[in-house]
């Protein structure tokens, strides 16, 4: 029984403060605000998708016949050119085998030479009236087996002279090799998997792959700006760091991938060399990396721009207080575009002039009296 009365004192010292704020808002000064125009700037468009650099050109060294790895002839890690002998396997057992094809193509020619001179002894005696008809058309037929075997034997030559070449291992492209998986000494074969690989480090590929949606989107942007030159790439390093070189959006595939309903999207960035270790010069970008690509628009584009600092949000969404003629707050409801940190870009509820408040917005509220002053260069926080 002795509780009641003192909730009836805090309830009425609590009345009692509330009548004395509102008394003291009401009666002091309307509260200063910074306020800024709303106006069209330039902004980068941007969209900001995982990717991966890829190297334009990759080759995988295999062996094509079998033999010993009898040498090496190149520094893991360096850069080699097109030609260049990266390998060398036995050779000896492969000259012996074009040599016995050799004789044997000497053999099926003298062979040939024999049949030619019979067939020519046998279409004499014919035109003589001395020999055969049937005599003529075997003399005939061993010559056409001659030449056969003739072309028989050099097509054996032929390959023999290919495994042989075989054995010389060159790079094909220009570019960066790696390591070597299988070392001198060792047995190789076309089934013992890759040697060494060889990339081409510069420019490299940026594959990314894009919603269909979103592809749509992006088609209908740029399609009066120019479709792809309209659209520069950027990359965002692991270490979360820009990468300096800009590259160019060349490439969408054919098709849709059905488990995650994405197109995937290539672009060529330039990939110069950062600095030379040894034989070994190094680039910013690796084959396969892990990056974050950023689709930017050649041209910035113009939108209605306000400092993030003045955006508020709730559960209905976001809003922006705005000053009017008389100098009373309202509160507008907005729509956000692609915006930045700093930047908000308004795509409707505001038009270009109105004064959105920056600075002091925590002592606002709607339909409050302010005192509006050109906001600070930096943008107070809320």
């Amino acid at each position: 029984m002795h509780a009641l009365p003192s909730v009836k004192i805090i309830v009425a010292g609590t009345f009692l403060l509330t009548t004395s704020a509102v008394a003291q808002v009401s009666s002091g000064a309307p509260p200063a605000v910074g306020v800024v125009t709303a106006e069209f700037k330039p902004m980068a468009e941007s969209t900001e998708i995982n990717g991966r650099i890829q190297a334009r050109d990759r080759v995988d060294l295999v062996a094509r016949v079998t033999a010993f790895l009898n040498e090496r002839l190149f520094t893991e890690g360096a850069d080699v050119k097109k030609g260049q002998l990266l390998y060398r396997l036995e050779r000896a057992p492969f000259e012996a085998d074009v040599e016995a094809k050799e004789a044997a193509v000497a053999q099926a020619q003298a062979q040939l030479e024999n049949a030619d001179l019979a067939l020519s002894r046998a279409q004499e005696l014919l035109r003589k009236n001395s020999g055969t008809q049937v005599t003529a058309d075997s003399a005939l037929a061993a010559q056409r087996t001659a030449a056969a075997q003739v072309k028989a034997a050099q097509a054996q030559l032929h390959q023999s002279q290919i495994n042989l070449d075989y054995t010389e291992i060159k790079a094909p492209i220009d570019g960066r090799i790696g390591r070597t998986s299988i070392t001198v000494g060792n047995v190789v074969s076309p089934t013992s998997g890759t040697l060494a690989t060889i990339v081409s480090p510069d420019p490299m590929y940026v594959t990314f792959p894009v919603s269909v949606r979103r592809v749509l989107e992006l088609r209908d942007r740029y399609a009066g700006k120019g479709g792809f030159d309209a659209v520069k790439i950027r990359v965002r390093l692991p270490n979360g760091e820009m990468y300096g070189q800009t590259g160019k959006l060349g490439f969408v595939d054919i098709g849709v991938a059905r488990d995650t309903d994405t197109i995937t999207l290539r672009g060529t960035i330039a990939n110069p060399v950062i600095q030379t270790v040894g034989e070994s010069k190094l680039h910013e970008l690796t084959d396969d990396e892990f990056v974050t690509v950023s689709l930017e628009a050649v041209e910035p584009l113009k939108v209605l721009a306000i400092p993030r600092a003045a955006i508020l949000s709730d559960q209905q969404g976001d809003y922006v207080f705005v000053v009017n003629d008389k100098n009373v707050a309202e509160q507008r409801r907005v729509k956000l575009g692609q915006s930045t940190p700093d930047v908000a870009a308004v795509v409707d509820g505001l038009k270009p002039g109105e004064r959105v408040i920056v600075e002091g917005i925590q002592r606002v509220r709607p339909n409050l009296v302010v005192a509006p002053a050109p906001a600070s260069s930096t943008p107070a926080g809320r």
